[in-house]
């Protein structure tokens, strides 16, 4: 691990990503070592608009809309290392593997996501990850996801 862990708040990261509201899922990355690993933080809010549906008298925070967070920050992890703050990158899914669910995550809770890389490497496309989200020291949520990066062209 580095002396010098980088972090990116909510104003980095939305130079970074292109996600917006309703779809911004991750709050702040912290701890971020390089494009190795990374630790992202999503506070979960009864005003977010999947819990109108996702259940009507016990909102539970989709399983996906976790996996998608724990792609954002692995994204803002990569994005941060390789300096891509206004640069217009995308991301992209290509494999969702070995995805658990542990814990349900309702509001009020903090999601905590540990990311880790892989496979990648500076100018690569394809990246795998492996995300683990916990709530308080419990995991909720573990998956490898394997993303493209489509980096703008210098």
């Amino acid at each position: 691990m580095s002396d010098t862990l980088k972090s990116a708040d909510i104003d980095r990261i939305q130079r970074i990503i292109p996600h917006r509201y309703p779809f911004l899922l991750v709050d702040k990355v912290v701890d971020i070592d390089g494009y190795q690993t990374a630790v992202g933080i999503k506070n979960v809010t009864m005003n977010e608009p999947h819990f109108q549906g996702h259940f009507p008298g016990k909102p539970i925070m989709p399983g996906v809309t976790i996996v998608e967070a724990m792609a954002q920050t692995a994204a803002v992890m990569v994005g941060v290392d390789l300096g891509m703050e206004d640069r217009n990158m995308l991301v992209y899914f290509m494999a969702i593997e070995s995805c658990k669910f542990r814990r349900m995550v309702v509001p009020g809770d903090q999601l905590r996501m540990s990311l880790t890389t892989l496979r990648g490497k500076p100018g690569g496309k394809v990246w795998k990850f492996k995300g683990v989200a916990e709530v308080d020291g419990e995991m909720a949520c573990e998956a490898e996801f394997t993303a493209m990066m489509d980096l703008p062209k210098e």
